[in-house]
């Protein structure tokens, strides 16, 4: 008990000496502690590098707010340019990485004033408005990234559109002291204006190491084919000037040329064209009876008349953009803004954006050489084509050289497809104007169908009172080996069809339907008892095509389940005389649309003909009874951008027993009406939708000489 007792009367009086002996020891310990883990969070959270702070804005494009980088001479300078670079060899793709985006990620340096030791900038001009324009809208798009450590791509803020206002020394200078620069690898600079006098090279002449060069005037010496990018030349009348899109067709002049410092043989050579084409050629030059200012930029003339510059361009079918002392013309930009068809004469000019562009669809390219040969050339491009390149020179000036900012964009576009190959935009993606669109409905390829209940396809056959040509129909319909079902859609309301007993015996279900209206649409409807994803669509008269006719369209069909596949084929022409689209049915080597009298598609445009139609196309066709097929036509060409499939060689669709009464197809009033159906369409769409092509699909071996029993289709029949 004594020790026990003895023992707590010392304990209590231990433990406060304790505390009061190490108090400042624990507590300096856990001072310690505690700010060893601040620093550590905040070394892990704060930026790791300066240049990751300094974030690109729009707000920091005034040169004078940037801080002042002295160059002494002694600094050094890049090499001149390695023209054996390649995208494997002089860009490390390691530091772009794996991100599920698949997008590059592009940094650019902040803003900085360079000037040499006795304080002269290495630029006349500083940073200008489009080269501001250019690093802002990079800066707000999805390329951009302020963390310098996670950039893949480069960008100096030191402005080399233009060389003409560059002292080249100094510029190399201070792209070599960038804290990144490491020899140019993963930096990208942007010039339009290359070269000088006496010789204007057709690449910057400032040495830059391996950086890529998005260049405006690209020779084919200069030019480092998949690691440099040809841009084009940014016309400042671009911001200045718009031109309302103008209707592709005949202009007033067929070839005008409207600059102005050519050489003086290509204008002499212009002048001989003149005076032996006349009116059709318009040969404009500077205005040297006009005092010189802002706006005479904007002025051609001719013989003492005057034309505004640049709304001039949309007089004339062909603009002609000939080499100055440069490659790179700005003209070229206008043209296109103007819809009007460049003819360039630039030897060994590299296109911008011809990576990518195809140009054939949107220019015409003539040797030099040939100048004197460019109006017999041009007048052999059919009108159809004209038109088209007409349409697409506008799409390309829209998507691809309106701004800086379209300029910039496309060029990273370009580059992250180099980088990320398997995520690149296809060639229809770069080149072809996106469909107007009604609704979010895409292409069937890509609809999360349910798998069919059943193989083959289902035949709707549309009929009124001709049971006779009914009956033949389904008799030979029935012989086609992939047929699931026979529908047939009843649409006379006054008459029965007839009783069961007295339809033909076939081995496949035959479904009578019966519909309460007399209407066109009817055929279209999508009624639950088709249960495949193929239709066959096909007229009570069409009699004469053989089972392998039809059972080749379904294998062709099954190819491209996305198209109208089908056996009549026809035509819109546009008719420059009245002004309007035009309906053909004659013999042609172009097809634009297969008639649904006998044409095989899949079911879901049922759903969208019956409620997805734009407008009042439907009624309208209802209410005239025509055109039905010409609106699904529309519909399927608005909604996957393709052309239809004719198949096989057959034209004549005519039924034999058929006379001018029964054969709607036989009056001339329908004709005219069917050409009316085509205006009205493209009104409602907004668009001409429907594509032309020159093909159609045949059997293998079929016009081979070859055993008939050995071929897959020998029954294909005649015209």
């Amino acid at each position: 008990m004594c020790a026990a007792g003895k023992y707590s009367s010392r304990g209590p009086a231990l433990i406060p000496r304790m505390k009061t002996k190490h108090r400042i020891y624990y507590i300096t310990l856990f001072t310690v502690v505690l700010l060893g883990l601040i620093a550590t969070g905040m070394f892990q959270f704060w930026p790791h590098s300066i240049e990751s702070t300094a974030e690109w804005t729009l707000e920091k494009g005034s040169v004078h707010d940037a801080p002042l980088i002295r160059l002494p001479v002694s600094s050094p300078i890049p090499e001149r340019g390695d023209l054996s670079c390649r995208m494997h060899t002089c860009f490390d793709v390691y530091r772009c990485g794996y991100n599920p985006k698949n997008r590059i990620k592009v940094y650019i340096y902040p803003l900085q004033r360079f000037v040499d030791e006795l304080g002269v900038p290495i630029s006349s001009t500083g940073l200008s408005r489009e080269y501001n324009e250019l690093l802002s809208s990079i800066s707000d798009s999805d390329f951009y990234t302020d963390d310098v450590t996670r950039a893949c791509l480069f960008i100096p803020s030191i402005d080399v559109l233009n060389q003409n206002s560059l002292r080249i020394r100094e510029t190399a200078q201070a792209l070599a002291v960038l804290p990144r620069w490491d020899k140019g690898m993963n930096h990208l600079l942007f010039n339009m204006l290359p070269g000088g006098p006496p010789d204007y090279n057709t690449a910057l002449d400032v040495p830059r190491d391996r950086a890529l060069l998005a260049g405006g005037g690209f020779s084919t010496w200069t030019y480092r084919q998949g690691y440099d990018v040809s841009i084009p030349v940014y016309s400042p009348l671009s911001a200045d000037v718009v031109l309302s899109e103008r209707q592709p067709g005949p202009r007033h002049y067929f070839i005008l040329s409207s600059q102005t410092a050519i050489h003086r043989e290509y204008r002499a050579e212009l002048e001989r064209l003149k005076e032996e084409n006349g009116e059709a050629l318009l040969l404009l030059d500077k205005c040297s009876n006009l005092s010189q200012g802002a706006a005479i930029a904007r002025k051609r003339c001719y013989k003492g008349q005057v034309y505004e510059y640049p709304e001039v361009l949309q007089e004339s079918s062909f603009c002609v953009v000939l080499r100055g002392a440069r490659l790179g013309q700005a003209a070229l930009s206008d043209v296109l803004q103007a819809g009007c068809v460049p003819v360039i004469l630039a030897d060994s000019y590299i296109l911008p954006f011809s990576e990518v562009l195809d140009w054939k669809r949107a220019s015409v390219v003539i040797p030099e050489e040939k100048l004197s040969e460019m109006y017999t050339i041009l007048k052999s491009i059919p009108h159809r084509q004209v038109e088209e390149m007409q349409r697409q020179a506008r799409w390309f000036w829209e998507a691809y050289f309106s701004s800086m900012k379209a300029i910039g964009l496309t060029t990273l576009q370009i580059i992250n497809d180099r980088i990320y190959p398997y995520a690149a935009r296809t060639y229809e993606q770069w080149n072809n104007p996106p469909v107007v669109k009604w609704s979010s409905v895409n292409s069937p390829l890509f609809l999360p169908l349910i798998p069919p209940r059943a193989p083959g396809f289902t035949a709707v056959v549309l009929t009124y009172d001709r049971v006779e040509s009914l009956f033949r129909v389904i008799t030979e319909i029935s012989k086609v080996p992939s047929l699931a079902k026979l529908l047939v859609v009843w649409n006379n309301q006054n008459k029965s069809p007839p009783e069961e007993s007295l339809w033909p015996k076939v081995g496949i279900p035959l479904k009578v339907v019966r519909t309460k209206e007399n209407k066109l649409s009817n055929r279209f409807f999508p009624y639950d008892e088709i249960e495949t994803e193929a239709v066959l669509a096909i007229d009570d008269d069409i009699i004469m095509l053989t089972s392998d006719e039809l059972q080749f369209g379904y294998e062709v069909w099954r190819e491209f389940p996305d198209r109208l596949v089908g056996y009549p084929g026809r035509l819109h022409l546009w008719d420059h005389e009245m002004g309007k689209w035009k309906y053909e049915s004659e013999w042609t080597n172009e097809v634009s649309m297969v008639l649904t009298g006998a044409a095989f598609y899949h079911k879901y445009f049922n759903y969208l003909y019956t409620y997805k139609m734009p407008g009042d196309i439907k009624n309208w066709v209802d209410a005239h009874m025509n055109c039905e097929d010409i609106a699904m036509n529309f519909l399927v060409a608005n909604i996957t951008g393709k052309a239809p499939i004719k198949v096989t060689p057959r034209k004549k669709f005519k039924c034999p027993e058929c006379t001018a009464i029964d054969g709607l197809s036989l009056d001339q009033t329908h004709m005219v009406e069917r050409s009316e159906c085509i205006n009205k369409f493209a009104t409602v769409f907004g668009t001409m939708p429907l594509k032309v092509v020159e093909h159609r699909a045949d059997p293998v071996l079929y016009k081979d000489d070859f055993p008939e029993k050995l071929k897959s289709f020998p029954n294909i029949g005649s015209l």
